[in-house]
Formats: C-alpha cells, structure tokens, sequence
C-alpha cells in the first residue's frame, strides 16, 4: 500500500479560499491511490447529515473504459450548455474589463474539460440514496440534497489538503440516466448530485478567485 501523502500546509481559511475548481491543471498521467480517495470519503462523512441519516453514497469510477463513456456524454452536455445563452459562461458578461478578462479563462478551462473530462484517471460521482427529488417540494429537495453537497464539498476539501484537484460539475445530469446504466447506480431509488474528476495537480499554489465584497450579498435583517 502506498503510503498516505503529507497534507498540504494550509490553515483553515487558505484550504477554504484556494480550493479551486481545478481542470487545465489536472495531471492525467498520474494514477491516484486508492486509500487517498478513502481518506477524503472519510472527511467528507463527517459533514452535516439530515436526522443522522447518511444517505450520501460515492461512486468511484477508475475503469478505463467507463471513464471514457462518461466523458463522452459530458461533452455532448457540454456541446449543448454552449448553446445557452446567458449560462453558457462566456455569454455571461461581466461589469468591469478585468472582471470579463477572468470570466473567458474561466471559459478556457471549462472548455478544455469539456474535451477532456474521461481523461482524469478517477471519477467521482457524488449521489444521495433513497429517493429522487424529481418534482419533490422544497423541504424534500433541500433536505435530500443537504445531505450529499456537503459531503462532497468537504471531499473537495480533503482533496485539496491532500494535493489532489477537483471540479464540481453537473452538466452530465441532463443524461443522468445513461451515465447511471454505465456504472449501475440505481437509477429509480438514487440521486446524482455532482461529477467531478478527480487527480494530482500539476503544482499546489492556487490562489483566490476574484469575488465581490461581502455587503454586495448581504442582506442585513431583512432583504
């Protein structure tokens, strides 16, 4: 076995504010350990679960041939996200030059995921089991659902600390279906949440994104 990697030297608010979603940056080269992977889906079921039910499940895709099946429906999601309008994120505009300079990298890294997503050597699909939310009220979507994104949030987390990259992505649930038939998730009783790759990253210095002012989403009391 090979033996645990040293965490990262962040403090709590540097591993909070560089954990980027990560893609051109992604080494595909490099094969992740399984016992890594099991380190961050134990940090990752010590978050917050809904009446202590811990419904979040992962699904861990190494094979070769699955990855690859999985990346070719997300680049055909991804074909048609480039089609909209207004959420495709390079016909977003932004206010300021700098701003709009950040929004096309963005959009060159979600690109090139777009092409490259069945490359990563493991990917994760975070899933919530024993229901859908298909039509469900608020309470019911939010409760199911706030079991599994935070897991998979604090296994980006870990991942991060433990020099690995990650990309949360959602863009495969238009054909939730059929990546459910690939690796066998049942589809009736089992909600995908996320699809992200996972792998070392070419280097471990990321910074914080460009964010607006905390008071610019604060609503104070009231809205």
């Amino acid at each position: 076995m090979v033996p645990a990697m040293a965490l990262l030297p962040l403090d709590p608010d540097q591993l909070l504010t560089t954990t980027r979603a990560v893609r051109k940056r992604l080494d595909f080269t490099r094969p992740v350990d399984d016992e890594l992977i099991r380190e961050c889906v134990a940090a990752a079921m010590q978050s917050p679960s809904g009446s202590n039910n811990m419904s979040m499940q992962f699904v861990i895709v190494r094979n070769a041939a699955k990855r690859a099946a999985i990346g070719e429906l997300y680049a055909k999601c991804y074909a048609q996200y480039r089609t909209w309008d207004g959420a495709y994120v390079r016909s977003i505009k932004k206010a300021t030059e700098a701003e709009q300079a950040q929004q096309q990298r963005v959009g060159d890294s979600a690109d090139y995921l777009g092409d490259h997503m069945g490359e990563a050597p493991v990917l994760v699909i975070a899933c919530s089991q024993g229901g859908r939310v298909d039509g469900a009220p608020a309470i019911g979507a939010a409760s199911t659902m706030g079991n599994v994104l935070p897991a998979m949030w604090s296994f980006m987390l870990a991942a991060r600390a433990r020099g690995l990259g990650t990309a949360w992505t959602t863009m495969h649930l238009l054909v939730e279906r059929e990546v459910a038939d690939i690796v066998g998730i049942p589809f009736d009783s089992v909600q995908q949440a996320c699809l992200s790759p996972l792998a070392h990253t070419i280097g471990t210095d990321f910074k914080p994104a460009g964010r607006p002012a905390p008071d610019t989403i604060i609503h104070w009391d009231q809205w």
